[in-house]
């Protein structure tokens, strides 16, 4: 069995910072900081049972100002969905399931993990989770983006075969100049700072006082925030997989130390494709683990000077197709046999390789748009381009693995709008009622990175460090004892009395 130890080196960390939110230029959108707003009451939403959800689960519509700082102006709509205790005996609020991304369904995580959630908080919460703006059944805006703009290896920035990113300075250029012809004021009001805004008026259309929540990836910011902009509204609250707050970088960090979190975490994935155990399901990659790493680069390579045809006619597997399916894999070690099914397809001259959908077929371009808006809206990104050019080679010398993508431009370098304001910093005032948990090798939110999260929040957090690879701990990918501290915080309020270990 899994157990935690005391870390007292985590526990000594002080304190850093976060960011929020900027207006949008073509139709100017005022947004003032996360904080309380002058709004009417927000009605009680008129629930009702949810399609194809969990038994009993429930959604409403939630009415919520298009800019909080005109609250009798338009509005926009936010799905949103409950799923209340079956043991109302040991009820003792609600709690909040906020979703990563940005660009993730609430909604659809409280359908995914309520059942499982609803058992190990033993029935002390109301469930509840929103889809934020842009997102499933929430308001959405879109940018008319063209199809090939709007496959995930152009969305995501990943350079030529060469290191070149002359095309990703046109298409985030283009990608840029259509947000501003067609976002409107909708895409401007995509921010964490109104997501922020957004979860409090969602607090009071259920008329409580204070909401506990459950904050994962891009979700830990958010609820981190509202922490910050509302301490005496937050019960208790669990941040899992973290990231950098720095105020200076906030979304570029983020996407910055993908590379850092690559590189921590593929050794995980090396050793699984090299254990003998491989052999008899014929994933066995290498013999060793060190060999990994170079199979996969120069497969990658190759697949740069000549993709390979797939099972999809006119979508050929390139060698950026590739990495970002491994960068996807990392996020779980259930998702290593895929990967590595797929490498050993194209290995063998004779096999078809089957692509995973995300290679296939171009994002819904609400959801492109959405996935660009909020990190193009919270902050200022540079616009040199001869520096990214320069950051770019250096970090793929550095971190071959992710080939300079997390360090390339983004439609934010040309992003039409500034800054409503400067950026937040999250501090250490506030009661102390936040639990942090993390995985010592995370893909997508590297440690390194939660570290600073940590300092930021000081004494209000303990965090608990789970001592293995992966994205997403609580109820995910985890281990017993990392599940059983945040059980135990959600249902009597007990945490670690320092920051503390979970063994793999």
């Amino acid at each position: 069995m899994a157990t935690y130890r005391n870390n007292t080196l985590l526990s000594a960390l002080s304190a850093t910072a976060v960011a929020a939110t900027l207006t949008y230029a073509v139709t100017p959108v005022a947004h003032a900081a996360a904080g309380p707003a002058r709004t009417a009451a927000a009605p009680a939403p008129e629930w009702h049972p949810c399609s194809g959800g969990l038994a009993g689960q429930e959604c409403a519509d939630l009415p919520v100002p298009l800019d909080y700082a005109r609250p009798d102006g338009p509005a926009l709509t936010l799905a949103v969905s409950r799923l209340r205790t079956d043991r109302p005996g040991a009820r003792r609020g609600t709690l909040v399931v906020i979703p990563g991304g940005p660009g993730s369904s609430g909604v659809q995580r409280l359908t995914q993990k309520g059942a499982a959630l609803r058992e190990a908080t033993e029935g002390r919460y109301d469930l509840v989770s929103l889809d934020p703006r842009g997102v499933g059944g929430s308001t959405k805006a879109g940018c008319g983006l063209a199809e090939d703009d709007r496959m995930l290896t152009a969305l995501r920035s990943w350079p030529a075969a060469d290191g070149s990113i002359d095309e990703n300075i046109a298409r985030s250029r283009r990608t840029a100049e259509a947000c501003a012809r067609d976002g409107g004021a909708v895409l401007g009001s995509f921010t964490s700072a109104n997501q922020v805004r957004d979860l409090d008026r969602f607090r009071q259309a259920l008329g409580e006082r204070k909401i506990s929540a459950w904050g994962v990836s891009y979700g830990t910011y958010i609820g981190a925030q509202y922490a910050q902009a509302y301490p005496e509204r937050v019960d208790r609250l669990v941040l899992d997989s973290s990231g950098d707050p720095d105020p200076a970088r906030v979304e570029r960090g983020w996407l910055a130390n993908m590379a850092r979190g690559a590189a921590d975490r593929f050794p995980d994935f090396a050793a699984w494709a090299s254990d003998p155990a491989r052999v008899t399901d014929g994933l066995r990659l290498a013999e060793r683990s060190e060999d990994v790493g170079p199979l996969l680069l120069d497969l990658a390579a190759r697949l740069d000077r000549t993709p390979r045809e797939s099972s999809v006619p006119g979508a050929p597997l390139t060698g950026n197709g590739l990495r970002q399916t491994l960068q996807n894999a990392l996020y779980s070690d259930s998702a290593f046999a895929g990967f590595a099914a797929l490498v050993r397809s194209v290995q063998d001259p004779q096999a078809v390789p089957v692509l995973p959908p995300e290679l296939v077929h171009p994002l819904p371009d609400q959801d492109a748009a959405l996935m660009v808006a909020v990190i193009c809206n919270d902050v200022r990104w540079p616009a040199d381009t001869d520096a990214y050019r320069e950051e770019v080679a250096a970090d793929r010398e550095r971190y071959p693995l992710t080939a300079g993508m997390p360090a390339n431009i983004t439609p934010c370098s040309f992003w039409q709008n500034q800054p409503a304001h400067e950026p937040t910093t999250l501090t250490a005032d506030g009661p102390s009622n936040i639990l942090m948990i993390q995985s010592l090798r995370d893909p997508a939110t590297p440690y390194s990175g939660a570290l600073k999260m940590r300092a930021a929040l000081g004494a209000k957090a303990r965090l608990v460090t789970v001592g293995h690879g992966g994205h997403g701990m609580y109820l995910g990918n985890g281990n017993a004892c990392g599940d059983r501290t945040v059980n135990t915080f959600l249902t009597t309020g007990r945490r670690p009395a320092r920051d503390a270990y979970c063994a793999d």
